[in-house]
């Protein structure tokens, strides 16, 4: 059966002349082609007879309209265009049915095809007319086709598919008619191709005689206008003209009635004869008028002419647009052709192939055959071997038994003879061993009965010692339990003492055993964890007894504690001192208000009591919610009012317009949690103005009530703060303002009608510190103190400075979990990749490993020297450095100042701004810095210092406050040179701070070994807070003993 290919093309002519080859895809609809009846198919078929199937195009273009001749001019009309094309058609089985020719069918069908072909192609192309309706616009060429071709299909020319059962009939003579037809459609492909280019250069050219000519009428059409518009001006000259004369008449005719003079007479008919002159240019006026009409009317036509030519250009824009198409189309036939021609060459190869393994394959099927013959032969010969070879091994397995036999025989009866010798020996031995068994029975039964006594023995002294442990583990604090487990039980007890299901005598025996880590009271609540709450109050009451208390109960009251509610070192201070005391063995407790912005995620087992503590406040009692949960191992309480001003529901922790009553309220009411809780602390320690109303609050109102067994501690972190306010406000916490409104007591030093509440504290409190032995010493002078250094100096006496430390836990490089690469001092390693991780993140230059990095980590505020900070930035660019800074400020036109400054340096890649603070961000400013710059005007103390040099990054720092408790410099002579740590400046200016930086800059460029030991020194210092406790802990102690002594005295 013959197999024969097919190509199908399509060839499409649009409106101004030829249009291209339209070609789509093989699976279009006929409805597709049902709204494309302006188009031309033409089907291209290849037979194998190798004849040519005609198809002719006929273009007709009908005449211009007169009035389009007149406007064109001597204008050629389009010119007609015509495209034959002769292209060898080649039936396909797969096609179409009334397209397909049979092999087999008579040579006169043939040509009654090509003629029935012929007629349905013949097409007429036509350039219809439009009347002078339309404005002798033009309208495209529609293309008319005499007949509908039905079922008409357009697709790309279609690969030749061939494979060994088509090829195999196919014969040469064919195939090369077949490529000589496609060489031949290629050439009428070619000349179609030169015709579209030829018709679309006359097209080209027809534009630019347009666009000349459009531009010309466009030039006439504006000077009619301008005539138009002169001859207006006229027309109304003309008119005003007129009425001037038929006045002039008037009132001629008016004098010469009222008999004027001769010379009068003769004016006037001088003036009439003006007027007449002016009549007769009233004529040419009016001339001139109908010469504008005429030219309106032209104008009029020329615009319509004008709007004719821009369609007909629009037209030709299309027609280009089509021309690419045809070209487009053009160049997809020529790669099909050339794609055919290919596959018609290796279709010949792969006929002389098949030619030759045709011959090839019979070869081998006679070997086949004579190869299976042979095979058949030899399979039977290989059944006979096989028998034989069964047969054989059957005789071999007989033959190889009875050698077996034969063998064993041999042996047994040589092996009787050695065996009769061998029992002999063997009852020999036998007796001999019966005897010794019976001797080592004895021994046996000697060792047993030694063995059974000394168990006995060791039993007897491991009860004893078991007891003897027990004893002493009783006696003895359990160690092995976490503070949380105590916190948690602390906060259970005073729980159960708010909520009157224990006495406080209980509660305060509890407590005891709590402070001592007591095993029983931890056993019993280990035992009671499934028990109801009644069954375990009554085995901790079981417990109780009268025991000493091992430390100091120490009740922290304050605004803030970090991590949950920080705003500045306070919070830090707080939480660092009190775990430091709780580990040295006393009991601490906090007590913070409930703010809602607090991170509550950082607070374990936070709940809510089953008892409200009501406080006295603006003459009315108020209820409170008391939580209670741990923070950082801490037992700590928050109060939450039931106020209607929402006191600590604001978003922010301070900056309200009422922090004077929202924290004179927050004191009072936690004094009278401890009273209501039944609780004796030793030590009461408040911080900063916030909470300095408990110190005149406990002895006025609450140590008369019962709460008197404390002793009140008062820090100031910052003097600058003072929270001072009119008089009158006192009384809404119940204080006393005749009382305390005195220059010897709450009185402010600057004004007489103002209360002061960290005066207050200084005057009421047993102890008064701060939190550096030199910002103690500053605030004494009337420059540091802000006013109080009269009365600091006269309580002197209970005022001292002492040296904050930070949480070593919490900052540490070697477990710091937010840096990239952990290290110590004695692997600095990772301080290095973590500088180029730190580069890499903020878009800074990483190219030099050794430019040094300059960090800085502050609150923009006047106080940290803005000036100084500002100019470090630039002097550190121009030294050649790198300078990051992390803060924000809260006063609006310093961060003002430093967007700016941020935006200035914002792609620059040795200096980068982040102006708001993120404490992940920190921790890797403070690995990744060589140096840290804080040239404070005053610093009360400054943490940042400390944990910088922790994390071995050089101190730069002015000499004030706690800088200069915590930062000696490397060049002073005067300090030992073990405690030499960073680079210090005295003046707060420029010079100064240049100074420091450039001995800073130098000593890291010029010696990196003495750098480096200077980096492992200041990391081995240590800033934790076991000095600062032990000094708190001994003034707790030295105040207490005082306090007791005056009692026995009295």
């Amino acid at each position: 059966m013959e197999k024969v290919m097919a190509a199908k093309c399509s060839v499409s002519f649009f409106s101004y002349g030829f249009d291209g080859l339209n070609k789509s895809s093989s699976n279009t609809s006929n409805n597709d082609f049902a709204s494309r009846k302006k188009n031309l198919n033409l089907r291209l078929l290849f037979l194998p007879s190798r004849r040519l199937l005609p198809a002719s195009c006929k273009i007709q273009q009908r005449n211009q309209s007169s009035h389009y001749k007149r406007q064109l001019g001597r204008k050629p009309p389009f010119e007609r265009i015509r495209t034959r094309a002769k292209l060898q058609p080649n039936s396909d089985n797969e096609s179409e049915p009334e397209n397909s020719v049979s092999n087999d069918g008579d040579m006169e069908n043939i040509a009654n095809h090509e003629k029935t072909f012929e007629d349905n192609v013949d097409t007429r192309v036509d350039v219809e007319h439009i009347d002078e309706k339309n404005s002798g616009l033009l309208s495209v060429f529609s293309v008319e086709t005499n007949r509908d071709v039905e079922h008409a299909e357009i697709a790309p020319t279609k690969a030749l598919a061939i494979n060994g059962e088509q090829l195999s009939g196919v014969q040469p003579e064919d195939l090369i008619g077949m490529i000589k037809t496609a060489e031949r459609n290629i050439l009428l492909l070619n000349q179609a191709r030169v015709h579209a280019l030829e018709d679309l250069q006359k097209i080209l050219n027809e534009k630019e005689t347009l666009e000349s000519e459009i531009n010309s009428l466009e030039r006439r059409l504006a000077e009619a206008d301008a005539q138009i518009k002169v001859a207006s001006e006229e027309e109304v000259h003309a008119e005003q003209l007129e009425d001037q004369l038929e006045k002039l008449r008037t009132e001629l005719i008016n004098r010469g009635g009222s008999g004027k003079s001769e010379h009068e007479l003769y004016e006037n008919r001088n003036k009439i004869s003006n007027e007449e002159a002016l009549l007769a240019r009233d004529a040419h006026v009016h001339s001139l008028r109908k010469e504008v009409d005429s030219l309106r009317t032209e104008n009029l036509a020329l615009k319509d002419d004008i709007q004719a030519l821009k369609s007909m250009l629009s037209n030709l824009k299309n027609t280009d647009e089509r021309m690419v198409t045809l070209e487009n189309e053009r160049s997809s036939l020529d790669a099909s052709m050339k794609e055919l021609e290919s596959k018609l060459s290796i279709s010949q190869q792969d006929l002389s192939n098949i030619s030759t393994l045709k011959v090839e394959c019979k070869d081998l099927w006679e070997k086949v055959e004579n190869l299976q013959r042979l095979l058949d032969k030899a399979t039977k010969q290989a059944d006979q071997a096989i028998l034989a070879l069964q047969k054989n091994q059957d005789l071999r397995k007989k033959v190889d038994k009875l050698e077996e036999s034969l063998e064993a025989a041999n042996l047994f009866k040589v092996s009787s003879e050695k065996i009769q010798q061998y029992n002999e020996l063997m009852q020999q031995k036998i007796k001999l061993l019966e005897e010794r068994l019976q001797k080592s029975d004895q021994e046996i039964h000697s060792y047993v009965q030694l063995y059974q006594e000394s168990i006995k023995e060791f039993q007897d002294t491991l009860n004893s010692l078991k007891e003897e442990s027990k004893k002493g583990l009783s006696d003895e604090p359990v160690d092995d339990m976490p503070w949380e487990f105590w916190s948690r039980l602390l906060l259970t007890i005073d729980g159960w003492a708010l909520e009157k299901k224990l006495s406080n005598n209980d509660a305060v025996l509890l407590r005891e055993m709590v402070w001592k880590r007591d095993r029983h009271i931890c056993d019993a609540y280990v035992a009671c964890k499934e028990k109801t709450e009644e069954e375990v109050i009554s085995s901790f009451l079981r417990l109780t007894s009268s025991q000493p208390s091992p430390g100091l109960h120490i009740i922290h009251i304050a605004a803030e504690m970090a991590p949950v509610a920080k705003v500045g070192g306070l919070g830090d201070v707080v939480t660092g001192l009190g775990k430091a005391l709780q580990k040295r063995g006393h009991l601490v407790e906090i007590v913070l208000p409930k703010y809602d912005c607090m991170q509550y995620d950082r607070i374990r087992d936070l709940r809510v009591l089953d008892a409200t503590v009501n406080s006295y406040f603006d003459g009315k009692l108020f209820q409170n919610k008391v939580w209670i949960g741990t923070v950082e191992g801490l037992p700590v309480y928050f109060i939450e009012p039931h106020h209607p001003n929402k006191f600590f529901w604001r978003g922010q922790y301070y900056g309200e317009q009422d922090d004077f009553k929202r924290f004179s309220y927050f004191s009072r009411a936690a004094l009278e949690l401890l009273l209501q809780a039944g609780k004796k602390p030793d030590i009461i320690h408040c911080h900063d103005w916030q909470t300095s109303f408990v110190a005149p609050l406990y002895w006025d109102l609450y140590a008369p009530k019962g709460l008197n067994s404390a002793r009140i501690c008062f820090t100031c972190h910052n003097f600058e703060y003072q929270g001072t306010a009119p008089a009158s406000e006192l009384t809404s916490c119940g204080l006393d303002v005749h009382q305390l409104n005195r220059p010897d007591r709450m009185q402010d030093n600057s004004s007489h009608d103002r209360v002061n509440p960290i005066k207050g504290a200084i005057v009421f409190s047993n102890i008064v510190t701060t939190v550096s032995p030199t910002y103690a010493q500053e605030v004494r002078t009337a420059e540091g103190g802000r006013g109080l250094h009269s009365t600091l100096n006269f309580y002197s006496k209970k005022f001292l400075g002492i040296l904050n430390g930070i949480d070593t836990d919490a900052w540490n490089p070697t477990t710091d979990m937010f840096l990239k690469v952990q290290y110590s001092a004695n692997d600095l390693q990772g301080k290095a990749e973590n500088k180029d991780s730190m580069r890499r993140l903020l878009g800074l230059s990483s190219a030099d490993d050794r430019t040094p990095l300059v960090g800085c980590i502050t609150r923009l505020v006047p106080q940290k020297g803005m000036h100084l900070i500002r100019h470090a930035i630039y002097q550190t660019l121009e030294m050649g450095g790198q300078f990051v800074l992390l803060g924000s400020s809260p006063i609006p036109h310093i961060q003002r100042e430093f967007e700016g400054i941020a935006n200035q340096f914002q792609n620059h890649e040795h200096i980068r701004l982040i102006l708001r603070y993120d404490e992940c961000l920190s921790r890797y400013i403070y690995a990744a810095s060589d140096m840290f710059i804080i040239p404070s005007i005053f610093e009360p103390c400054g943490l940042t210092q400390m944990i910088a040099m922790t994390y071995g990054s050089v101190p730069i720092v002015r000499k004030t406050g706690g800088l200069n408790d915590s930062v000696f410099d490397v060049d002073d002579d005067t300090i030992p040179h073990q405690y030499r740590n960073g680079f210090t400046f005295t003046a707060a200016d420029e010079q100064g701070l240049n100074g420091a930086m450039e001995r800073a800059f130098n000593l890291y460029k010029s010696d990196n070994e003495t750098w480096q030991q200077l980096v492992r020194k200041i990391m081995n210092i240590d800033f934790s807070w076991e000095s600062s406790a032990s000094q708190y802990e001994e003034l707790y102690a030295k105040s207490i003993a005082r306090a007791r002594a005056a009692a026995n005295r009295t």
